[in-house]
């Protein structure tokens, strides 16, 4: 689908029992202008929730689309951005522990928009499609019980194609901390307890049911190769 840059479906990911299903969530960076929505719709795509902060938005027709936008960052808190830029956690899911331990309550209103969009698949997406939509990516595959080591392969798919430039940099702070994009995803898996944290910040117990009954019985199943490719 042109203007949907590093898309791609969350369907077919493996759980403890079974599978995710195709065309319930779909994760990509910043949509451009002139986008397919006509695409978009085949693919099932209802609704768009948007992560990025107010000053990085450009408003945009999505016909028969619901726009839906949750800033994740928490811009205002200027000492805990000062602080992950100082610590050299900027750009990599370095920084992942320190925001959930500090703003549940951001990460429970991205899920709950997630829980209570209409019937139809779900786009969320932020700038670059790496590190706040890793992050919800993260917490909504944990929520769906996906296997810890396709929940890493799901966040190096995008990391890969977004910002390659970027890479020496992140890969340099990195080792600093002694470790790497995997094992830095790894690191924010071990001991997380999705669930918790997200109703600790506001989320509700029928907004986490709601994300995992869309997760493994919304979307409807298609044979590989079926899913309308997107890029």
């Amino acid at each position: 689908m042109h203007g949907f840059p590093h898309c791609h479906d969350l369907g077919g990911l493996p759980t403890r029992s079974g599978v995710t299903a195709h065309g319930a969530f779909f994760r990509s960076a910043a949509l451009r202008p002139g986008a397919d929505w006509r695409s978009a719709r085949r693919a099932g795509i209802r609704t768009v929730v948007d992560l990025r902060n107010d000053d990085e938005i450009e408003p945009y027709d999505a016909p028969g689309m619901d726009l839906v936008h949750v800033p994740l960052d928490d811009v205002a808190d200027v000492e805990f951005w000062r602080q992950v830029r100082r610590e050299g956690r900027d750009g990599s899911p370095l920084y992942y522990p320190l925001f959930l331990a500090r703003k549940p309550e951001r990460c429970a209103a991205a899920i709950a928009a997630l829980a209570e969009a209409r019937p139809g698949g779900v786009l969320f997406h932020c700038g670059l499609g790496r590190d706040r939509t890793g992050l919800v990516a993260l917490l909504l595959l944990a929520l769906a019980d996906v296997e810890p080591a396709a929940i890493v392969a799901d966040y190096l798919r995008a990391a890969r194609s977004a910002a390659p430039h970027q890479a020496p940099l992140i890969e340099a702070a990195l080792r600093h901390h002694g470790s790497t994009l995997a094992g830095a995803v790894r690191a924010t898996l071990d001991g997380l307890d999705p669930a918790g944290l997200l109703l600790a910040g506001g989320a509700t117990s029928a907004q986490l049911t709601a994300i995992r009954t869309r997760s493994t019985h919304e979307g409807r199943p298609r044979r590989s190769g079926s899913v309308p490719r997107v890029r």
